[in-house]
């Protein structure tokens, strides 16, 4: 029986050079590639545009209407009173042009906060809060009146105040822009 041997080379110095020049092309190559995979990405105001908001609650007193901004559109904030609420509640839905309830508005168990697209839905001018008849916005553009509860109650606008998706984080925190998880 014939005995066979295997040879097993060495590395040599040729072999490091191809080694290190396939690593070196890899390294440029993705150098190269990199700036093109970013460039598809969407640049860090556009992320943070549609970024949910969270809005601390403790320093809002009651009655007392904050505007804050989420993806570049005005949103309110009101604390409404008992009073407000009692106001809100006791409407004739039917009677309203864009029925709707005032428990269909609000968090159930949140009815003292209020959060809604700070626009006229006739125009989109920016009315004035605890102003008009029903003490809730007035828009002086045009005279669109609004209750309590963010419904329209007389002028141009053809529906309500919209209602923006948001959450409570807890009792004391909202997060606009993100809906409850069921």
């Amino acid at each position: 029986m014939a005995e066979t041997t295997t040879h097993v080379a060495e590395p040599t110095r040729r072999d490091f050079l191809y080694i290190a020049t396939g690593a070196a092309a890899v390294v440029g190559g993705a150098t190269l590639v990199w700036p093109f995979v970013q460039s598809l990405a969407p640049d860090a105001a556009t992320v943070a545009a549609g970024a949910p908001v969270e809005v601390d609650l403790t320093p809002i007193a009651e009655g007392q209407i904050v505007k804050v901004f989420w993806r570049g559109k005005l949103i309110f904030i009101r604390h409404r009173t008992a009073e407000e609420i009692k106001a809100a509640e006791d409407v004739t839905v039917a009677s309203l042009r864009d029925p709707q309830a005032d428990s269909a508005r609000v968090k159930p168990g949140k009815a003292q906060w209020l959060i809604v697209y700070g626009n006229c839905t006739h125009l989109g001018c920016v009315p004035l809060g605890q102003q008009g008849e029903y003490h809730g916005w007035f828009c002086p553009c045009h005279g669109s009146i609004f209750d309590t509860s963010g419904r329209v109650r007389g002028g141009p606008a053809p529906i309500n105040l919209p209602i923006p998706p948001y959450t409570f984080a807890s009792d004391t925190k909202i997060v606009i822009g993100q809906e409850a998880t069921a």
